[in-house]
């Protein structure tokens, strides 16, 4: 496993939230936590090609909420950018249908939080602007987190695994 955190950043700074949001951001992260984890070791050891509403992390996200779903999605993300390497497959697929999934009603300060991580993370980690494109393309054009540079490019096809 390979930690990808903490690489300098590619240019594209965004000013650290406030440590009481984020500290909710953690709390609210380490309730869906244990399931998350579980459904993810399930899925690794199951059927790659099965729909993902009959996979365990499937069943997970149906029975949560937007804000637990929004939770699960900011915990996944945070640990595919901590320890991305080949046996993320399954956490990268629940990230992918997270990101899929409309009117989650994301937060700029959700979003900001996750491009730090996103921008932080080697290139080499797949779908690491996923989930923050996806959710800020949920907030009104006027609440840009981009500040002036424009979105990130998502690795092409033959960049990624």
């Amino acid at each position: 496993m390979v930690s990808v955190a903490g690489r300098a950043a590619s240019g594209h700074e965004h000013p650290a939230p406030d440590p009481t949001v984020v500290q909710r951001f953690y709390r609210r992260m380490r309730a869906v936590a244990p399931a998350a984890v579980g459904a993810i070791e399930r899925d690794r050891a199951d059927d790659p090609g099965r729909a993902f509403g009959d996979t365990a992390c499937g069943r997970l996200v149906g029975s949560l909420e937007p804000d637990g779903v929004r939770a699960l999605g900011m915990w996944v993300h945070h640990w595919c950018m901590r320890f991305y390497d080949d046996d993320t497959r399954a956490a990268r697929r629940l990230l992918r249908e997270i990101a899929a999934r409309p009117t989650l009603g994301w937060t700029a300060d959700e979003i900001h939080w996750m491009l730090r991580e996103s921008y932080a993370a080697s290139p080499v980690a797949a779908d690491r602007f996923s989930l923050p494109l996806a959710a800020a393309g949920e907030l009104a054009p006027r609440v840009s987190p981009w500040a002036g540079n424009g979105p990130p490019r998502q690795p092409a096809p033959a960049e990624r695994d």
